[in-house]
């Protein structure tokens, strides 16, 4: 077994353990917005994301005994919501709508031109990752976004190492020629 996590919150954690609402409570205001973003990057859709964000607070509170501190509280957290985005995506299992616009989390920055720059950079990656298609964004999203590494992302989706690294290799390939193809013009939504 491994060494115990120290999480800053582990007051909380074990409120929550002992079932107090308000503790419980406290929890989702810390790690709602950073869930609910990792699970929009995965479905693709804000009502779902939604959803799964919240079935993911409801199966960590029901299940908190079984989280064993040997990783940060948001980390099994975020195992939680990208395993039942994964889930939705199975039942779904037809291609993915492009996200438009009003999807794109906006960077709350300092009005600075680099940063602005930076935003925009970062908004039109999202948006092309967003057009790939699923299987492809899953994999990009889980390690580019996510940062999980290959041998995680083989556990995760049930493939091997070496189809794993395959599939993103060819999934980079695709989202750098999407992203050459937008800068030079030939984009098309």
């Amino acid at each position: 077994m491994g060494e115990k996590y120290k999480n800053i919150h582990q007051e909380l954690i074990d409120d929550c353990r002992n079932g107090n609402a308000k503790a419980q409570f406290e929890i989702y205001k810390l790690y709602y917005k950073a869930m609910y973003n990792t699970s929009l990057r995965l479905v693709n859709d804000r009502m779902e994301a939604e959803d799964v964000m919240q079935e993911a607070f409801l199966s960590a509170f029901k299940n908190i005994q079984t989280y064993k501190e040997e990783v940060s509280f948001g980390a099994w957290l975020r195992k939680i919501v990208v395993n039942r985005s994964l889930d939705v995506l199975k039942k779904r299992r037809i291609e993915q709508t492009p996200l438009d616009e009003h999807k794109i989390a906006i960077i709350d920055e300092d009005d600075t031109e680099i940063l602005e720059e930076t935003a925009q950079r970062v908004a039109e990656v999202k948006q092309v990752i967003a057009e790939l298609p699923e299987s492809y964004r899953v994999l990009i999203t889980l390690h580019l976004i996510e940062g999980y590494d290959h041998e995680e992302i083989s556990e995760i989706l049930g493939m091997t190492n070496a189809n794993v690294r395959t599939s993103y290799s060819r999934a980079r390939k695709k989202l750098q020629d999407m992203l050459n193809a937008k800068k030079t013009g030939i984009w098309m939504n």
